[in-house]
């Protein structure tokens, strides 16, 4: 459980996909100038990173890793089909991203249209193929770990277009410098935004070890705790061999 909770918190705050390692932002730039929209799509971006991802660590696990063939027979054992995580990563977003699209054009015609391009183009989006690379690379042990690192990223990827759509709709009313307006200060505000989210990183990666000083301390205490034992045993010994010597006398 609590693995899974640091997995779900970290990957949202301190790997935020737009804001720690700047994934996703094309789609981030140009579908944020609306709350209503940015909603849609980040839902969009939840469901695809969170079908996507698990997906694909079956994938890995019983196909592409070195050896993951063995379940056929072990003439199969030597087998790495690695080369192929690309393409095979990508088919699979894209058949999410196509019945996305579907389901989005059948149920809700007004956020298709506003969402134009962007909502096909989720399947080429390197935030979407990013969590399944980053679910390889970090060996995720289980499916269920992957589900929640799918969900977890695609919610950190919504909180960020939610945020700066949000702030972008308050800006249109607000005094910005003519240089800075549009873009310009829409990516000011990311950064600021970026370094905000990394500070998380302090509470959730933060070092567990004890400081140096605690260390110098314990082991000092050690050393003078094993010096009386020593000390004490000598005194003991010297004790014995007294008596010994008194009752030979």
């Amino acid at each position: 459980m609590l693995e899974h909770l640091e997995l779900f918190f970290k990957s949202i705050f301190v790997d935020n996909m737009v804001f720690a390692v700047f994934l996703g932002m094309c789609s981030y730039l140009a579908v944020s100038k609306k709350v209503s929209t940015a909603v849609g799509l980040g839902a969009a971006v939840i469901f695809v990173l969170g079908v996507t991802v698990p997906l694909n660590w079956l994938l890995d696990k019983y196909l592409l890793q070195d050896g993951a063939l063995v379940w056929l027979g072990p003439e199969y054992a030597d087998y790495d089909l690695g080369f192929l995580s690309f393409i095979l990563f990508i088919a699979t977003i894209a058949t999410m991203v196509q019945l996305v699209e579907i389901v989005v054009e059948k149920f809700s015609p007004s956020l298709y249209n506003s969402l134009g391009i962007f909502l096909p183009l989720i399947a080429v989006n390197c935030a979407i193929l990013g969590g399944s690379l980053f679910m390889q690379t970090r060996e995720i042990p289980n499916i269920g770990l992957a589900f929640n690192y799918g969900i977890s990223s695609g919610i950190g990827w919504f909180l960020a277009i939610l945020a700066i759509a949000a702030i972008r709709e308050k800006i249109r009313y607000s005094n910005v410098p003519a240089p800075l307006r549009g873009l310009g200060i829409t990516f000011i505000i990311t950064g600021l935004m970026g370094i905000g989210f990394q500070s998380f990183g302090g509470m959730l990666t933060g070092d567990n070890e004890p400081p140096e000083d605690a260390n110098i301390t314990t082991v000092k205490t050690e050393k003078v705790e094993k010096e009386k034992e020593i000390k004490k045993e000598i005194e003991d010994e010297e004790k014995a061999v007294s008596y010994n010597e008194a009752i030979n006398k």
